[in-house]
């Protein structure tokens, strides 16, 4: 790959999902290594309740680094036990100072966004458990009138009861937010894709942005997750695959870098993590197909206004 492609283009800003193991300050120093323009974290072990203090000098060493990094927005995801949506009374209050928890920390690591999952209905009806959302995110949102981190609600492939496979979804908990101004969206392409939203082709791609306008704004979207998919268009199979070798493809990769509405906005790989048959990082892999990605629709959107002027 020459370096022409992958050198990146201005006002992109494409990271990935670290680990923090070791300590919050290794994700910048796995970012800095990756040479990323930002970076998403878990701010507590995801895979339990309990949230370990941070120590002193290691949010020292996270604010030092993140000075001297220039990276940003950072973005955070918050643990996949939270479910706003539930109806088991001790899952749902645990849940919301779970996520109030999250909150709290990603304001002590100054990171703008939290990213969540909407929840699982279970067998409720779905317009009950969205109500339960918007109800969850409210009392939060008040206990914490001076929060500067924006919760971000994840589109979902739909798997089984989970909320948040349509923008229409996302849309009615907004529409029964208190301040629907301190809460945004974050779309993953794998999981619209599985969703049945098909972006690979310019006409289908701007549909669904049309869609996102319509229902929850276009300012609303802060964040967005770049995944391929090994599930089909609308097989709500939720399956991350690396860029280009999955059912989404570059074609739908392009159609996103094309569109200048979201320059700026933190773009993030959840791909599969390891080395490559080369031996090479998949992390890194992703990153510079991305970027191969953007140069190339840069260099396509200046030479039609190059031609457009002569």
């Amino acid at each position: 790959m020459s370096p022409s492609l992958t050198k990146k283009p201005p006002a992109y800003c494409i990271g990935a999902h670290l680990s923090i193991a070791g300590g919050v300050h290794n994700a910048i120093r796995q970012a800095l290594r990756l040479e990323l323009d930002t970076v998403q974290i878990f701010v507590k072990n995801q895979r339990r309740w309990r949230a370990t203090p941070f120590k002193p000098n290691e949010l020292k060493a996270w604010h030092e680094l993140l000075k001297e990094s220039g990276l940003g927005p950072l973005v955070a995801h918050a643990t996949y036990l939270i479910n706003l949506a539930s109806n088991n009374i001790q899952l749902y209050e645990r849940s919301l100072r779970a996520f109030a928890e999250e909150l709290r920390r990603c304001q002590m690591l100054a990171i703008p966004y939290l990213v969540l999952h909407p929840g699982a209905a279970g067998q409720q009806p779905a317009e009950v458990a969205l109500g339960r959302v918007a109800a969850a995110l409210n009392r939060v949102m008040r206990g914490q009138p001076n929060l500067h981190t924006m919760p971000l609600l994840e589109t979902t492939a739909g798997q089984g009861a989970t909320l948040g496979h349509s923008f229409e979804q996302l849309g009615a908990i907004i529409r029964l937010l208190d301040e629907p101004e301190r809460v945004g969206v974050c779309i993953d392409t794998c999981h619209v894709f599985a969703a049945g939203y098909d972006i690979r082709k310019p006409d289908k791609y701007e549909a669904m942005i049309a869609a996102v306008k319509r229902t929850v704004g276009l300012k609303r979207v802060r964040c967005w997750h770049l995944n391929d998919s090994k599930g089909a268009c609308g097989s709500r199979v939720d399956r991350h695959e690396h860029i280009g070798r999955g059912r989404i493809g570059s074609a739908g990769f392009r159609n996103l870098l094309s569109d200048r509405r979201f320059r700026g906005v933190p773009m993030i790989i959840e791909t599969p993590k390891g080395a490559n048959q080369l031996g090479g990082e998949w992390d890194r892999v992703n990153i510079q197909r991305l970027r191969a990605i953007a140069a190339r629709v840069d260099v396509a959107a200046s030479r039609a206004a190059a031609e457009r002027r002569s």
